[in-house]
């Protein structure tokens, strides 16, 4: 679709113009209010405009806004240390980029020169980025095909994930055969990395999760090969899955991590890849991390106050209350409905899977029907499943009224 001089993809078609902004709320153009149920897919983690982000901007903006790749702003100097001081002591060295797509890109590109190795491993229908690279990772060859895009950097593998999906699922059995497959692919030693967020799948819009254990399984077989195991935390970062971490869920330590999304709070652009000190005095000087725009001054403050919250706050302690709230209420609603297949997530990253069939219309109607009373909702869009990821700072009677809104509005379709 193109509006206003924009192209808007199919997966996030254009919907309204926003007014204003701020805490949980969105105003549209029409003036009209809603609770805001998708915090812009896990960017406003902390709620729309937070005031004390824009006034760390601010001030940072009255002092400088740039600087060269070839120096530092003290403000970056101070981010980076901030950020790599709340991670385990084994990732020390930030490499500075705009975005998740640029931290992925640089993360594989240091994982293949540090290994010597070409071959990267992904997940089907997962998402890293919009870059060849990142694609390859995910994108199924028949969703390239039909892109017009094709080819795609080579050497990548895909795996399925292994997701626990359904009422009655055997967890060991799926977490048993899924290690089996990867401790095949692995043994050959010719993996350089695999990218995997931390247990569950966020940016697709799946919110597959997957089984207990996951992600000791994968350290321990990546550690096993000699494979870089690559942690992108985009989405599961920033206190949304009841941790401020992701890789705190399973307590792992990645080889390298990659940051973007909540990092600002939707201030300004910014992503990182944080690695080893070892993998990047072995990388640095072959692996190009090369950023014009990567971690602005401005962006870097906007951070750094937002990991001050977090930080400050534990934010990540109510997310996982609220998230267990949300799970609970919702299953007892519709928990028997027939057009509901599973409902499922962590923390504060929740997935209301409907039931396939004519699922695209039944989503887009959902959308529709929330908004006019007051909730903004997205999901996948055709893959029949919601993802309710309100700010992690909603009070409780508003994630309340949204929570009404949306159990009516599915009761609604029976």
């Amino acid at each position: 679709m193109i509006k206003n001089r924009i192209s808007y993809t199919e997966f996030s078609d254009w919907r309204f113009d926003v007014l204003k902004a701020k805490d949980s709320f969105i105003w549209k153009q029409n003036r009209k209010k809603l609770i805001d149920f998708t915090s812009g897919w896990n960017v406003i983690n902390l709620g729309w405009n937070n005031s004390e982000i824009t006034s760390a901007l601010i001030e940072q903006a009255k002092k400088n806004v740039y600087a060269p790749m070839w120096s530092a702003d003290p403000i970056q100097n101070k981010y980076a240390e901030a950020l790599t001081n709340s991670l385990p002591k084994e990732l020390y060295v930030v490499g500075r980029a705009t975005g998740g797509t640029e931290a992925n890109e640089e993360a594989i590109k240091t994982a293949r020169s540090y290994t010597g190795r070409k071959k990267i491993l992904g997940f089907k229908d997962s998402y890293h980025g919009q870059s060849f690279g990142t694609l390859a990772l995910g994108y199924l060859p028949e969703y390239i095909e039909s892109m017009e895009i094709a080819p795609l950097v080579g050497d990548f593998i895909q795996m399925d994930f292994p997701k626990v999906y359904g009422k009655k699922v055997d967890q060991k059995k799926i977490l048993s055969e899924f290690g089996e497959k990867l401790d095949d692919l692995l043994s050959k030693k010719d993996v350089a990395a695999i990218v995997s967020e931390a247990g569950i799948i966020t940016g697709w819009g799946t919110t597959y999760v997957a089984p207990d254990g996951y992600l000791s399984l994968v350290r321990r077989l990546t550690k096993k090969y000699g494979t870089i195991l690559i942690l992108d935390e985009v989405g599961t970062g920033f206190s949304r899955c009841g941790k401020l971490w992701g890789m705190h869920l399973e307590n792992v330590i990645p080889d390298i991590a990659t940051f973007a999304k909540g990092i600002s709070n939707g201030a300004a652009a910014i992503g990182a890849m944080v690695t080893t000190k070892e993998i990047a005095e072995k990388t640095f000087w072959k692996s190009n991390l090369v950023s014009t725009f990567g971690w602005t001054p401005i962006a870097c403050a906007a951070s750094l106050k937002t990991l001050e919250i977090h930080l400050r706050d534990k934010i990540w302690e109510k997310s996982e209350k609220d998230g267990t709230y949300l799970l609970t209420k919702l299953r007892e609603a519709l928990g028997n409905s027939p057009i509901i297949e599973d409902i499922n997530g962590i923390g504060l990253e929740i997935g209301v899977h409907f039931v396939k069939d004519g699922s695209k219309d039944q989503i887009l109607k959902i959308f529709k029907l929330a908004e006019e009373k007051g909730l903004h909702l997205t999901g996948d869009n055709g893959d029949a499943n919601i993802q309710l990821m309100p700010p992690l700072t909603i009070e409780r009677d508003v994630l309340d009224k949204g929570l009404e809104i949306f159990i009516s509005v599915v009761k609604s379709l029976r």
